[in-house]
């Protein structure tokens, strides 16, 4: 992003390159999103775009904490069947679409019931949602969910104006309308996303700019340079090679939360014609690859340190985790002999889809070094990340180098990944022990009992093995040392309410 391409904006915003400073944001995203749609999307950096964009009915503090948001309040019955909600009364969406208890129920039936929605796994508990008055929503569900309230306070919980959702079906991403902050103003893909000040935002006088621009730029290196030469005010996701000469130039802030999520490999295992590769077919050859890597060395080569070695979706400091199955050493040795039991002893070969970044080129650069000397031939073909995943849906791939943001509740990590036909089961892995534990561990509400289930599944993952955990990252962002105010959350959001340029 130069200079020169940013005063074009600007000027083609009709508004000055001062005011653009002044009072506009530009926040550098590492990818490109893809649809703005919140019951089709499934990319991280779309959710950062809605944190200014879409209000949920609940959100998170800092120590994930859940907090009201178009929620004022709510309560739940005796038996844990009925989730009772008021709503803020003060709402308006961006096209004038009164919020109510009505738009509520219309956002619920649109998350649940439409073809393309990704949302369906995670609302499944809910049975009927009712208007019991203007302001006042009652969620009827088939059993007691303990996951619900942190699955509304993320793309379950957005909610967008019934009206122009009607209307566009589902090209509704082309046009966003949201009651969030700012509203959609343009969008050219591969380039920026617009949105402007939303006068008539409940809570209006905590948001400071006039416009945030959001900026795909996947080089890491890039992506900092145009940081330092003014063309970014904010950058997600700074590389952990980067961090020690942000820390010592003057004109930056750096700030940094730890993760809930991981980054790994997903292996296609059922999901059409190409899953029918050794490594789709065959369970050891999966923990073979899993073998061959040293999850330690890839911290410290790919990522000085920063971040935590990884094996399962909970990192090892998390209460989920399943201490039995502790990271695995590398044994290339061990990794050989399972290639010889699975019918392979000359070694397989294995193509990887990666993002187009540095960084995650990088990582499976060396994955593909390690995994050559247990006999895996790794191919890598880099593509634009919302490409890659769009890919992953419909099976176009043999394995997948993704990750994800992670979750409040430790459902957000793992159900919508494992259990049949979820949304986000790009794998379409399914074994019926592992849906009857993940979906006993949504309805208890008792921790113990919850740790009991999500410990045998994963057990059995660790078997069957359709993601390769790899590591658990950690967020950082790089700033303008003019920026206040901002607070780093362990979700990767970036959440503009307070945050203000210092004069």
């Amino acid at each position: 992003m130069t200079i020169k391409k940013t005063l074009g904006l600007a000027l083609a915003l009709g508004i000055s390159a001062t005011a653009l400073h002044a009072a506009d944001l530009r926040i550098g995203l590492q990818e490109d999103p893809d649809i703005l749609d919140p019951d089709q999307s499934r990319t991280f950096v779309g959710r950062i775009v809605y944190a200014s964009l879409c209000d949920k009915l609940v959100d998170i503090t800092p120590d994930l904490e859940i907090i009201p948001q178009l929620a004022s309040g709510w309560s739940w019955s005796d038996d844990g069947l009925e989730l009772t909600m008021t709503l803020r009364d003060d709402v308006t969406f961006h096209d004038g679409t009164p919020f109510n208890a009505e738009a509520v129920v219309a956002n619920i039936d649109r998350s649940k019931n439409m073809d393309e929605s990704r949302r369906k796994s995670e609302l499944t508990s809910i049975t009927g949602t009712e208007a019991v008055d203007d302001m006042t929503v009652k969620f009827t569900l088939d059993a007691p969910d303990a996951t619900l309230l942190a699955q509304l306070a993320d793309r379950a919980g957005m909610m967008v104006s019934p009206t122009a959702a009607s209307e566009a079906g589902v090209d509704f991403g082309l046009n966003p309308v949201c009651s969030g902050p700012f509203q959609f103003v343009e969008r050219v893909q591969q380039d920026r996303i617009v949105l402007s000040k939303f006068a008539d935002y409940w809570n209006a006088d905590a948001f400071n700019f006039d416009s945030v621009i959001f900026l795909p730029i996947p080089d890491t290196t890039v992506r900092l340079a145009n940081l330092r030469s003014g063309d970014l005010d904010m950058l997600e996701r700074l590389a952990a090679t980067d961090v020690a000469s942000v820390k010592e130039d003057g004109s930056l802030l750096m700030e940094q939360a730890v993760s809930l999520g991981y980054q790994g490999i997903t292996v296609n295992v059922a999901n059409g014609d190409r899953a029918a590769t050794p490594i789709g077919e065959n369970a050891a050859v999966r923990r073979a690859l899993s073998l061959a890597i040293d999850r330690n060395v890839i911290n410290q080569v790919v990522f000085e340190g920063a971040f935590a070695a990884g094996n399962q979706p909970f990192p090892p400091t998390s209460p989920w985790y399943n201490k039995d199955f502790p990271v695995p050493a590398r044994d290339v040795d061990a990794a050989k002999e399972l290639l010889a039991e699975a019918g392979y002893p000359d070694g397989v070969s294995v193509e990887i889809q990666v993002p187009n970044n540095p960084v995650q080129m990088q990582l499976m650069q060396v994955v593909q070094a390690m995994a050559s000397e247990a006999g895996i031939t790794v191919t890598l073909q880099a593509k634009e990340f919302a490409t890659m995943l769009s890919d992953q849906t419909a099976g176009a791939f043999t394995a997948s180098q993704v990750g994800w943001s992670g979750r409040v509740d430790p459902d957000g990590n793992i159900h919508q990944f494992m259990t049949t036909d979820a949304g986000l089961n790009d794998s379409h892995y399914s074994n019926p022990e592992v849906d009857e534990l993940l979906n006993a561990a949504r309805v208890s509400n008792d921790t113990a009992t919850r740790k009991e289930n999500y410990n045998a599944a994963l057990a059995i993952l660790q078997e069957d093995m359709p993601i390769v955990y790899l590591y658990h990252q950690a967020w950082i962002w790089a700033l303008d040392d003019k920026i206040d105010g901002f607070v780093p959350y362990p979700d990767g959001m970036i959440r503009l309410e307070g945050v203000s340029f210092s004069e």
